[in-house]
């Protein structure tokens, strides 16, 4: 493991991430085809030699290693449930092996760890289908009381994580747990599922919403416009401000990079041209950039202006998750297995991206990184 991290910040940042979500694991078929997957259709699909996993631990995986949790700088702690099978005995070690704190995962002997079918169109795009029925339902509220002192101690400089793959009224649960400890409340959801938050008024429980294009179209109402985002964007932002007013949300929109919204504002931050190996678990990087850039007092970007809405200049937590989010592009499986602070700045270095080293944190084996945007390959 790198002994390079980023340097948690206790006044500007946050010391750690409590998650929710799901564990598991999965497969990855590449389909034959270009066409959307049709409702009674059966199609043929190259199963790749790729290790898939849920939502949780991959981001939990890139922020241990960024953060430093095995040096003990930053506390990654996971909440949910595994198996009583040699998929959950796995996981848990890899999730340990990094600095993960499993205390708050449970075996359940009687149930087989989560499940996921990953599929990928020849273009790399693709979605996901997740077993319901798996360990992952038993999360319960005893696990989410045990970790109220947790949240509690960290305050203001501990990050809620609330992710898919669990069961709603768990997740309604972490999120008001949080709220009552102050935390800092990052959460993720599902396009399905966007008419149910809205029900529930989660939104009002959460600081930072990240959302894929289709999370997005399903939160705004509308159908996503290939040409014109505007529309997206304004439903987007329309429905999080009737919400709660003061959050902010990250939109992925594939290659075309990411859109932010903060201070009343959208800011467009473009992505490196890459030849994707595979962007399935992309989205997740993203978000594990994003908040360790946070963590390590980056602001999550640097737009203080409505009269500049697509620059970003250096230092913005916007950019470390775009960094991240292309270099997991790099990697056939959903958590790059290469992925250290050394790789992360070598690769912005090959695609041309300016990076400074704060040398002074590095005697105590950290140190503070600056991405310049919009990002460009060479």
């Amino acid at each position: 493991m790198s002994s390079l991290t980023l340097q948690a910040d206790p006044e500007n940042g946050f010391v750690q991430v409590v998650g929710v979500g799901g564990i598991g694991t999965g497969i990855i078929l590449a389909l034959e085809g270009d066409h959307t997957l049709g409702r009674n259709e059966s199609r043929l699909g190259e199963m790749l030699d790729a290790r898939d996993y849920c939502k949780l631990h991959i981001v939990e995986h890139y922020i241990a290693v960024l953060m430093g949790a095995t040096n003990g700088l930053f506390r990654v702690f996971a909440i949910g449930n595994v198996g009583g099978d040699p998929a959950g005995d796995a996981l848990l070690q890899e999730m340990a092996d990094v600095g993960i704190d499993t205390s708050y995962v449970c075996v359940e002997p009687d149930r087989s760890t989560l499940y996921s079918i990953c599929f990928q169109y020849p273009d790399r795009s693709g979605g996901n289908i997740t077993t319901s029925n798996s360990a992952a339902r038993e999360l319960n509220s005893d696990q989410l009381s045990a970790c109220r002192n947790t949240l509690a101690a960290a305050g203001g400089s501990g990050v809620a994580l609330c992710l898919p793959e669990v069961p709603m009224e768990a997740r309604q649960e972490f999120l008001q747990i949080a709220t009552e400890c102050g935390s800092y409340r990052v959460a993720s959801f599902l396009a399905g599922e966007m008419e149910l938050i809205r029900k529930l008024g989660l939104l009002s429980q959460v600081d930072l919403l990240a959302l894929n294009h289709e999370e997005a179209a399903a939160l705004a109402g509308l159908y996503f416009p290939a040409t014109d985002r505007s529309w997206l964007l304004d439903g987007c932002s329309q429905a999080g401000r009737a919400a709660n007013p003061a959050m902010k949300m990250i939109v992925s929109a594939g290659a075309d990079g990411v859109y932010v919204f903060e201070e009343d504002t959208w800011s467009h931050h473009a992505a490196a041209p890459m030849d994707a190996i595979s962007t399935a678990g992309a989205g997740d990087a993203l978000l594990a950039g994003v908040i360790a850039g946070l963590s390590a007092g980056m602001p999550l970007t640097n737009i203080r202006s409505t009269s500049n809405r697509s620059n970003c200049n250096a230092g913005a937590a916007i950019d470390l998750g775009l960094v991240l989010a292309c270099f997991s592009l790099t990697s056939p499986h959903t958590i790059h297995p290469e992925v250290e602070m050394e790789s992360l700045l070598s690769f912005a270095k090959e695609k041309g991206l300016p990076v400074s080293i704060d040398l002074h944190k590095k005697n105590k084996g950290n140190l503070t990184v600056s991405v310049s945007a919009p990002l460009r390959g060479k």
